[in-house]
């Protein structure tokens, strides 16, 4: 058996450098292809941008059969199947989009055994004539992709997934393997159920995403707050995500009349408008696409060097779903959060409506304090997928990077805040956070005058302050669990932990609002820190080599990515390589693109040298 194992390692390398480019293994890569290739049922959880498709994809090659891989998305399969064929890999997808002449081909051609890689949808499994059609093949094995897809528990839940469990009912002797980037314990537990997995191989990687950088801040002016961010990331790629359709209009609106080439993604426009819109964004004719969460699974772009969430999420799952789609080439890439209170009250809303409410709520809640409590958000995150983080610091969030200024007498402004909710709180019902605010700053109201508010000794208290600090303190004493939001029009009450608090017993953590000087620093610090990242990388031969690459991707029809990476073009623009043996040696660079793209670019490069 070890003889077997050391054989297979020393051809899935070759493999991996001859179709792939690459030298070496992502964590957990080897171990999966390794169990692939034993035969065993699987579940790979592994980051996103952490290859979870080599895992599968490297094996069918070894493989006698063809594998099959049941994908959620129409655009999904074909960028992988258009990604495959680039590198010289047979491979090919059966869905709706093809015409029936298409079809026709590919049925033949999976008869003639003429594909290794064959990607449907979870639909196509409960067709007869599909099943058999695979029936009358070798198969070497399945592959369900985005599997948290299967589970109730997770945030992409999908009843079609729920079906595949006839995969073990129907080809018994076939092994199955599970692929997913954001599963919590319950979910993983409930794949392996629902899919029938028999003593399944469990890999689970760090989900942990080092070279991304997490930012998270109060919003205000919000289309002046993602200016601010689209100028520092100039002709680089980016995804703006809304939590309304009409607020992707506005902004995206907002952000032509300013002259920032954009265009929008939500379910309200058709499907043509909204092909079009994806087309143009990973084609790479625009950089910045405004979208609801309705734009993002299935989008392959691997140089996105930003997201911004324009509102917050209704659980980390979506968060870390959503800002997994930046930098999956493993290159560095920044997460912008701005939330308000109104994002917890819009999702309460739906949570109170659906039958998973309390477990909605739990993760609603979760998600709130991501926003509010001031500590290292990579450890938040990790710390929530039920993974422990050993860093002491990140040194890729805001609060690693010492850009949050602590209130120091966080103590006294906690007591303050807490006590001016017990006061004005009546036995039958209490009061919302602007009114509470009103009364610390002391403004004279109707209101508060017909209450008697405007004679409490805490009247006013904090009439130095802004209206923006007092805000601030107090969502993030509710984010603490100092104070409850509670009923339609979330007033305020202390709760037992934040009597602890008015006894003397324990002191909050506070974050001072951002002031402008700190941002200006915020800024130095971080042009200094990309220019360490570019390194020997040639600026401008990159941008040249972007400008051919999606020049021939427009030719081909496909993604930009598909041809190469930022990582590979980076890596072209740091070694000049101006001869075949030269660029053979580029990250990323396996045989069918030497064949396909070497002259093109070298030639561009001899041409900017020379």
């Amino acid at each position: 058996m070890s003889i077997l194992i050391n054989q297979n390692k020393q051809r899935i390398y070759e493999i991996l450098n001859r179709y792939w480019g690459y030298k070496s293994f992502l964590p957990l890569q080897e171990e999966t292809i390794l169990s692939i290739l034993k035969g065993e049922d699987s579940m790979t959880l592994l980051p996103t941008g952490g290859g979870k498709s080599l895992c599968f994809q490297l094996p069918a090659l070894l493989n006698e059969g063809m594998a099959v891989v049941v994908s959620p998305l129409i655009s999904l399969m074909k960028d992988q199947v258009d990604n495959l064929k680039d590198m010289g890999i047979s491979a090919a997808c059966l869905n709706s989009s093809l015409s029936v002449k298409d079809q026709a081909l590919i049925i033949e051609q999976i008869y003639q055994r003429k594909i290794k890689l064959l990607y449907i949808s979870p639909e196509r499994l409960s067709n007869d004539i599909t099943i058999e059609l695979l029936k009358a093949v070798v198969l070497s094995f399945f592959v369900i992709d985005e599997a948290h897809c299967v589970s109730h528990w997770g945030h992409d839940f999908r009843a079609d997934y729920r079906n595949l469990k006839i995969i073990k009912d129907v080809f018994c002797d076939v092994s199955v393997h599970a692929f997913t980037a954001t599963a919590v314990k319950e979910v993983q537990a409930d794949i392996v159920e629902q899919l029938k997995l028999f003593n399944p191989k469990a890999h689970v990687g760090l989900v942990d995403r080092p070279n991304l950088t997490y930012r998270v801040l109060p919003r205000k002016k919000i289309v002046k707050q993602i200016t601010d961010i689209l100028a520092k990331h100039h002709n680089e790629a980016g995804i703006v995500y809304c939590l309304r359709r009409k607020d992707v209009d506005n902004i995206s609106s907002d952000l032509k009349r300013l002259g920032i080439n954009n265009v929008r993604y939500h379910a309200g426009m058709s499907d043509k408008d909204r092909h079009e819109a994806q087309e143009r964004f990973t084609s790479e004719e625009v950089n910045v696409i405004i979208a609801t969460i309705a734009f993002g699974m299935g989008i392959d772009r691997s140089n996105i060097r930003f997201i911004i969430h324009a509102g917050m999420p209704k659980s980390i799952e979506h968060y870390q779903q959503e800002t997994g789609r930046a930098g999956r080439d493993g290159l560095s890439a920044y997460c912008y959060l701005f939330y308000g209170g109104g994002d917890y009250r819009l999702w309460s809303f739906f949570a109170e409506k659906s039958s998973e409410k309390e477990v909605l709520i739990k993760k609603l809640r979760s998600m709130y304090n991501f926003c509010i409590q001031p500590q290292c958000r990579h450890r938040i995150l990790v710390n929530y997928f039920s993974q422990n983080y050993n860093k002491h610091s990140c040194e890729a969030c805001d609060y690693c990077l010492n850009e949050l200024d602590m209130v120091e007498d966080a103590f006294i402004v906690g007591q303050v805040v807490l006590t001016c909710v017990d006061k004005v709180r009546q036995r039958e019902y209490g009061f919302g956070a602007g009114y509470v605010t009103d009364v610390l700053k002391g403004k004279f109201t109707e209101k508060i005058e017909r209450r008697d508010h405007h004679n409490l000794s805490i009247f006013g208290a904090m009439r130095e302050k802004s209206e923006v600090y007092i805000r601030y303190m107090i969502e993030q004493l509710a984010g603490q669990g100092f104070l409850s939001k509670d009923g339609e029009f979330l007033t305020l009450s202390v709760t037992s932990v934040g009597k602890r608090v008015l006894s003397g017993e324990l002191s909050p953590m506070l974050v001072e609002p951002l002031l402008i000087p700190k941002k200006k620093e915020i800024a130095r610090k971080s042009r200094e820190r990309r220019e360490i990242e570019w390194g020997e990388v040639d600026k401008e031969l990159f941008q040249l080599l972007r400008e051919k690459r999606i020049e021939l991707a427009q030719k081909r029809g496909v993604p930009a990515f598909i041809i190469f990476g930022d990582k590979t073009l980076r890596d072209m623009a740091a070694k000049k390589p101006l001869n075949r043996e030269a660029f053979s040696k580029i990250y990323g660079v396996g045989e069918n693109k030497l064949k396909l793209y070497a002259d093109i670019f070298i030639k561009s490069i001899k041409d900017y040298v020379e």
